[in-house]
């Protein structure tokens, strides 16, 4: 079966769209570090409006919620990808996913700061 690229711009973009929703969904009920991050993410929004925050905090917020979730999303594609390549540990592979994972520790990392300079003015 060959793969025929739709190079139509509105069907193209459609297939596009619907191509990253099915991904989206495969990430968000199989994947359990997304599961987690987006429970986060939901009790981050919750707490936003709890507290009210200020346009520029939702901006902040949202931005962090999506930066973490799509590192988060991207490790887990170096990390099937290196499984596929080579299923046994490998030490090389091993360097590849922590450098992946240490990505998502930068990401997580300054979205809990930013959390932080939000809502501990506001909690204290």
């Amino acid at each position: 079966m060959e793969f025929q690229k739709d190079n139509t711009f509105v069907t193209g973009r459609l297939k596009s769209v619907n191509y990253a929703v099915k991904g989206a969904l495969k990430l968000l009920t199989t994947e359990h570090s997304i599961m987690v991050q987006f429970s986060l993410g939901v009790l981050v929004t919750i707490a936003g409006f709890y507290f009210g925050i200020s346009a520029t905090e939702w901006l902040f917020q949202t931005l962090a919620i999506g930066f973490v979730m799509s590192i988060e999303g991207l490790n887990t594609a170096v990390e099937k990808i290196a499984d596929f390549i080579h299923p046994t540990y490998h030490e090389r592979i091993g360097f590849i996913k922590d450098i992946a994972a240490g990505a998502v520790f930068f990401a997580a990392l300054t979205a809990i700061i930013i959390g932080l300079i939000i809502y501990v003015p506001l909690i204290f």
